[in-house]
């Protein structure tokens, strides 16, 4: 049984790392006066080490100004796609109404950390159009990101995975969502994290939402416009942030609200 309850209503990445070496190597020509070049590849990825060592050594695992920040071209996706381990195809086909359901495959790598049990797997719903953006290991997000998708014409999503260690050290392996705070908790330690900002007064409405036995902390932040969707399952924490400018926000908003309450963690 499924119910929703209302708590409050006031107003108010990437540079996805692609290792692209250069392996085609011209062959010996014939002609004397041909000349065959091999690139370096060691010089073109020098600064990136350098910038990933530093990321180990001092940048927060997650960064706000990245979750906001542009992502790739769908092309350049399409890309890099078949050279990031962790992407698994997990859409749907469509359905009479155009909408795939994703599944987060058992097969899609990922674990946040030595010690950690496999990440129980997750849905959500997105219409013709959108699709799965990689998150590379140069991903200024770091390993909590687990996903991206977008649509240039509609907006974007990803997933946050999240060790419930981030709130208490004594909260077990099944946590549910109570479990970690209440709502104003919950997006008051998530919310700057998803919007850049303070969240305090942006928070349009809340709401507590029951799938199957599993609790939902749903909000709506305005500007920049945010959809959430948090809960807790073994011994982490999910949030689904659906953002969109403001052109798109007009234009598709009931798309994006199908988007954000489509989430189940099962």
């Amino acid at each position: 049984m499924n119910t929703i309850t209302l708590l409050t209503s006031s107003s108010s990445l990437q540079n996805g790392y692609c290792y692209c070496s250069s392996l085609a190597r011209a062959k010996a020509s014939l002609d004397s006066n041909e000349k065959s070049y091999c690139v370096n590849d060691n010089e073109k990825n020098n600064g990136f080490l350098k910038r990933r060592e530093a990321l180990v050594s001092g940048v927060s695992l997650v960064s706000s100004t990245v979750l906001m920040g542009s992502f790739p071209s769908p092309g350049l996706a399409v890309i890099k796609q078949g050279l990031l381990a962790g992407r698994v195809p997990g859409l749907s086909d469509p359905d009479e109404q155009g909408w795939r359901t994703y599944k987060r495959p058992d097969a899609k790598s990922g674990g946040h950390g030595v010690g950690w049990s496999p990440i129980i797997p997750y849905t959500f719903s997105v219409p013709e159009g959108w699709e799965e953006v990689p998150v590379s290991i140069a991903d200024l997000g770091g390993t909590e990101i687990d996903l991206r998708f977008a649509n240039s014409q509609e907006g974007r999503l990803f997933v946050i995975v999240a060790p419930v260690l981030r709130f208490s050290s004594n909260l077990g392996d099944d946590v549910n969502i109570e479990m970690v705070g209440t709502p104003d908790k919950v997006i008051s330690a998530f919310g700057p994290e998803v919007t850049g900002e303070n969240v305090e007064g942006k928070v349009l409405s809340t709401v507590v939402a029951e799938h199957e036995g599993r609790k939902y902390y749903q909000y709506e932040l305005e500007s920049p416009h945010v959809l959430m969707s948090t809960t807790a399952a073994g011994n982490r924490l999910y949030v689904f942030a659906v953002t969109a400018n403001g052109l798109q926000w007009r234009k598709h908003y009931q798309d994006l609200k199908r988007i954000s309450t489509s989430f189940r963690v099962v």
